[in-house]
């Protein structure tokens, strides 16, 4: 079969990647893994200036990169409003530099964008955030261009689907995937 060039223009415009860093990547992947109109979710590094880092590199605070996932989507069926909806749902936003009891910059909120069109939306949907809140503006999310993304060593890729009986996917993935299930039932694959 030959795909027109039509086609091609078509799923590209619609195939979109965003880069999100909320905590742990074990956390952020399980979830975002479970939703309609995600195509695939990768563990990596990114956002700071060390090349090729290691999760050890990344792990001692030094390099600046943030544990992140890149989730590519298809924009058709998941807007990209969908997917800042849960990753604002699923982690702490509003604490600088830290995701429950794991603390340093490589566990910063943390959104990369990969258009112009991208970043509008997530400074709009943050101001929307900010002004919503009783307190003020709180949301410590740091969001901006992408630049490189490294993927993250085997053994941290899919880590909930191949370790769900581990003590931390039970006390700390299970939840947040529940809370999903709970709160957005209507954008989880028939799978999910």
């Amino acid at each position: 079969m030959v795909v027109s060039w039509y086609t091609r223009v078509l799923h590209y415009r619609m195939n979109k990647t965003i880069i999100f860093g909320g905590g742990c990547f074990w956390c952020t992947e399980a979830v975002f893994k479970m939703l309609k109109g995600v195509i695939s979710v990768e563990s990596g590094y990114s956002g700071g200036e060390k090349e090729n880092p290691t999760y050890e590199d990344v792990s001692s605070g030094n390099t600046g990169h943030a544990e992140v996932i890149k989730i590519e989507y298809d924009s058709e069926i998941i807007p990209l409003e969908n997917l800042l909806t849960v990753f604002f749902v699923t982690h702490d936003p509003t604490t600088k530099n830290r995701q429950g009891s794991d603390v340093g910059e490589q566990y910063r909120s943390i959104i990369l964008y990969e258009d112009e069109e991208q970043n509008l939306l997530c400074d709009k949907f943050i101001e929307v955030l900010n002004k919503s809140s009783k307190n003020g503006p709180n949301i410590a999310t740091e969001v901006k261009k992408l630049e490189k993304f490294y993927p993250a060593e085997e053994y941290h890729k899919n880590y909930y689907e191949n370790n769900k009986n581990q003590s931390y996917c039970q006390v700390v993935i299970n939840p947040k995937l529940d809370k999903v299930k709970e709160k957005f039932a209507n954008l989880l694959k028939s799978n999910g």
